[in-house]
């Protein structure tokens, strides 16, 4: 069963989310012909305070 994590940061709607799943599930499938039954896709949506980039939160660039 395969699993593929994914780190996000928040402002995604449900709808890109949902479409993220459907296309990573998908090209798992396709890779390695894994059942799509059988493909797990976790997404975990980290607030903008969390994530740096060059030594400033992702917030604080205003992204």
């Amino acid at each position: 069963m395969p699993i593929a994590t994914i780190n996000i940061i928040e402002g995604r709607s449900d709808e890109q989310k949902e479409k993220l799943i459907e296309k990573v599930t998908q090209a798992i499938h396709e890779a390695i012909d894994a059942p799509k039954q059988n493909v797990r896709v976790i997404l975990n949506e980290m607030p903008k305070q969390h994530f740096g980039i060059g030594g400033e939160s992702v917030k604080k660039m205003g992204r």
